[in-house]
C-alpha cells in the first residue's frame, strides 16, 4: 500500500530508503506546513518498497509517498522511533525552569533584607495587603515579569532584582465570591512611583475593570512620576491614558483608594477619583511631593508635613481614618460588600430599640447623639461613618438594615444646632451621588432648624453649596426613607428628605417631632413682630412663650400626620421594623440607568 502525506506541506527530511525493515511508529519522511513539522509514521512493522518524493518537494495532502508493505520486514527494523515520552513528569525542561525562576524573582520572598526593612517600619508589603483583601487563592496577576524602563542604563538583571513589576503589582481576584480588580503601588521599588511599564500595567487592567464592571481597589503610595525611566520616545509624557481611564470608572463601579504612607503627585492624582478614601495614620498625601514644592520655588517641606491625615481628613479629602493597613483591608472588604451590592443575612439590630423612646431629651433644645440613634436602628457593627471630622452638620455613612446595604445622613444637632452649612451640603451631596450610583437606599434622621444664614455663611457661596442638595436629589434614582426625630425646619429639611417631604417613599416623625416653615422661635418673632412691640416690656416674654407654645402645638408631628404633610408618626422603637418594612417595598423596582459620575467633591 501507498502512504499519503496527511498535510499540503514540503518535504524536509526522508528517513528511509526502498528496502528498509522499519518497526510500527518509525518516522518515514517529514513534511513542514506552516513551520510546524509533520511526521510521517509507519503505521506498524513492515518494508519500504519505494519512495516517491525528494526532499524539497511541495506535495498536496494525499499525495502517494511511501510504496509499504506491512509484516514483511526482515531482520531487524532500523531507524528512528517516536521519542518516549520523558521518565519523570515533575522535572521541567531548561525553558520552564527559567520561567519559575524569574517568576520566583517576582516575589516577595526573593528580597528578604527588603521585606525585613519593610516590617521593621511597621509597614506590609503590597502584595501582603493583596492577600489579606482578596479571598484565599483568588489572587491573580497582570504584569509580575515587567521591570522599569532602564534597560538602556542599567543591566537586566540587576532590573529584575531591584524592580520587580516595575514597582505596580495589579491584577483581579474576589471579595466574598465577587470578582475585583487590584492595582497596588510598591513604595520598596523605586519609591512606588509611576514608570512607563507600570502605566501600561495600569492601562491595561483599568481598561478589563471598564469592559467587565469590575470594582477597583487602589493602594495608591508612591511618588508620582518616575523620571528615571529612559527606553521610551517621548518628551513628557502627558498622553498618558491612566488618569483619564480611572476616572472614567467614577459611578460606573465601586472606586476604593487607600493611603498608607506617602502619596504624591500622580499617585494622589488617582487616589483622588476614587469614591471612598482610606488612610492610615501617620499617612501623609498632596498633589506635590517635597521635591515638587522644592522646585517650585515654595520652600522646603518635610515629606510628612505636605499633607498629614489629621489636616485633610477635617478638609474633607479623606472619608475615613484607620489606624493601620490591616484596618484599611479590613474597612475596604466592608465597604465593598455594601458598595458592590453583596448581599448579607440579617443580623440583629445594634441596640436596644426601646431605648430609642428615651434618645432624646424631654427639653426640646437639649443636645442628644445622633450616631447612636443610627448605631442603634441599623445591623450590629455595620455602621462605617465617612467623612467624620468634614461637615459635621451632618453624619454621613454606610450600613446595613437587616442586611440591606443603606446610605445613612443625620442631622448633628451639636455642629450649629443641626443647621446645614456649606461643607455639610457639600458633604451630603456628594453623599447622595455615591448611594445613587451603587443603588444604595437613602435613610436620613432628620432634626434640622434648616440652611445655616447671614452674612458669613453667604461668604462661603451659601446659595450654591444649598442648591447642589435639590439639584442632587431631584437626579436620585434610589428610594429614600425619612424619620424626622425633632425639628423639621424649612428648606433644610425639605433637603434632608429628597427635596420634599413627599420626595421619600415614606416620611414619619417621631412623637418629638415639631415643623414650620422655618425655625418656630423666628417665625414668632416675625410674624407677630407688631404684636410683641406693642406688648408692654414686663409682659413681652410671657406673650412669646405662649405664641411659641402654640406654634409647637400647631407644628407637632401628629397634627403633620393629620393634614397629611407625612405620612405617619411612630413608636421610636419601631423605627427599625418601619424603615425595612418601607425599603423592602420600594426596593423591588430596578433601577434606571444612572446619568453622570460621582463628584470627587
Amino acid at each position: 500500500m501507498w502512504l499519503q502525506a496527511t498535510v499540503h506541506g514540503a518535504v524536509i527530511g526522508i528517513e528511509v530508503q526502498a528496502g528498509q525493515a522499519v518497526a510500527a511508529g518509525q518516522t518515514l519522511l517529514v513534511q513542514e506546513a506552516m513551520k510546524m513539522e509533520v511526521p510521517l509514521a509507519a503505521p506498524q512493522a513492515g518494508r519500504v518498497h519505494a519512495v516517491a518524493c525528494a526532499v524539497g518537494d511541495v506535495v498536496p495532502a494525499g499525495t502517494a509517498l511511501i510504496e509499504f508493505e506491512a509484516g514483511a520486514a526482515a531482520g531487524a527494523a532500523s531507524g528512528s522511533a517516536l521519542p518516549p515520552p520523558a521518565s519523570d513528569p515533575a522535572v521541567p525542561r531548561p525553558n520552564l525552569q527559567a520561567v519559575l525562576a524569574r517568576q520566583a524573582q517576582t516575589q516577595d520572598a526573593a528580597r528578604p533584607e527588603v521585606v525585613a526593612r519593610r516590617h521593621a517600619a511597621g509597614r506590609r508589603m503590597a502584595r501582603e495587603n493583596i492577600a489579606e483583601l482578596l479571598d484565599p487563592g483568588s489572587f491573580t496577576e497582570y504584569g509580575a515579569l515587567a521591570v522599569a524602563a532602564q534597560r538602556s542604563r542599567r543591566s537586566l538583571d540587576d532590573l529584575q532584582r531591584a524592580t520587580p513589576a516595575d514597582g505596580l503589582v495589579t491584577g483581579t481576584g474576589t471579595v466574598a465570591g465577587r470578582a475585583v480588580a487590584v492595582m497596588a503601588y510598591d513604595y520598596t521599588v523605586l519609591a512606588g512611583t509611576q514608570g512607563v511599564f507600570n502605566h501600561a500595567k495600569s492601562d491595561r487592567l483599568l481598561a478589563l475593570a471598564a469592559r467587565h464592571r469590575w470594582p477597583l481597589v487602589l493602594w495608591a503610595e508612591g511618588g508620582g512620576g518616575r523620571p528615571g525611566d529612559v527606553d521610551w520616545l517621548g518628551v513628557a509624557g502627558l498622553d498618558c491614558l491612566t488618569f483619564r481611564s480611572l476616572a472614567a470608572l467614577s459611578g460606573q463601579v465601586p472606586l476604593i483608594g487607600i493611603v498608607a504612607g506617602r502619596c504624591f503627585a500622580g499617585n494622589a492624582a488617582l487616589l483622588g477619583c476614587c469614591d471612598v478614601i482610606i488612610a492610615t495614620e501617620g499617612s501623609s498625601l498632596g498633589l506635590g511631593g517635597p521635591a515638587m514644592i522644592e522646585g517650585g520655588g515654595l520652600g522646603r517641606v518635610a515629606a510628612d508635613d505636605v499633607g498629614p491625615v489629621p489636616v485633610l481628613a477635617a478638609a474633607g479629602v479623606v472619608d475615613l481614618r484607620v489606624a493601620d493597613e490591616a484596618a484599611a483591608g479590613a474597612a475596604a472588604r466592608q465597604l465593598l460588600a455594601c458598595l458592590g451590592g453583596v448581599a448579607a443575612e440579617a443580623a440583629a439590630a445594634g441596640g436596644n430599640a426601646l431605648s430609642l423612646r428615651h434618645a432624646l431629651p424631654e427639653n426640646r433644645n437639649a443636645l442628644y447623639d445622633p450616631r447612636r440613634i443610627v448605631e442603634t436602628v441599623m445591623d450590629a457593627a455595620s455602621v462605617i461613618e465617612l467623612r467624620r471630622e468634614f461637615g459635621t452638620g451632618v453624619v454621613t455613612a454606610i450600613a446595613r438594615l437587616e442586611g440591606r446595604a443603606v446610605a445613612v445622613a443625620a442631622s448633628q444637632p451639636h455642629h450649629l444646632g443641626g443647621a446645614l452649612d456649606a461643607a455639610a451640603c457639600d458633604k451630603l451631596a456628594r453623599f447622595m451621588q455615591l448611594a445613587d450610583a451603587h443603588g444604595l437606599p437613602l435613610v436620613s434622621f432628620v432634626d434640622t432648624p434648616g440652611f445655616m444664614v447671614g452674612p458669613d455663611s453667604e461668604r462661603t457661596a451659601m446659595v450654591r453649596h444649598a442648591a447642589r442638595l435639590f439639584v442632587g436629589a431631584a437626579a436620585l434614582r434610589v428610594p429614600v426613607a425619612s424619620v424626622v426625630l425633632r425639628r423639621g425646619y424649612g428648606l433644610g429639611a425639605m433637603a434632608l428628605t429628597g427635596g420634599h417631604f413627599h420626595a421619600p417613599v415614606a416620611t414619619c416623625a417621631w412623637p418629638s417631632g415639631e415643623f414650620g416653615a422655618m425655625g418656630l422661635e423666628g417665625a414668632v418673632r416675625l410674624g407677630f413682630r407688631k404684636e410683641l412691640q406693642a406688648a408692654p416690656e414686663a409682659e413681652r416674654e410671657t406673650l412669646f412663650q405662649r405664641l411659641l407654645a402654640e406654634a409647637v402645638a400647631r407644628g407637632q408631628a401628629l397634627n403633620m400626620a393629620s393634614h397629611l404633610e407625612i405620612d405617619d408618626v411612630i413608636d421610636p422603637a419601631q423605627t427599625r421594623p418601619w424603615l425595612a418594612r418601607v425599603l423592602a417595598s420600594a426596593c423591588t423596582t430596578p433601577l434606571p440607568p444612572r446619568r453622570g459620575f460621582i463628584d470627587t467633591w
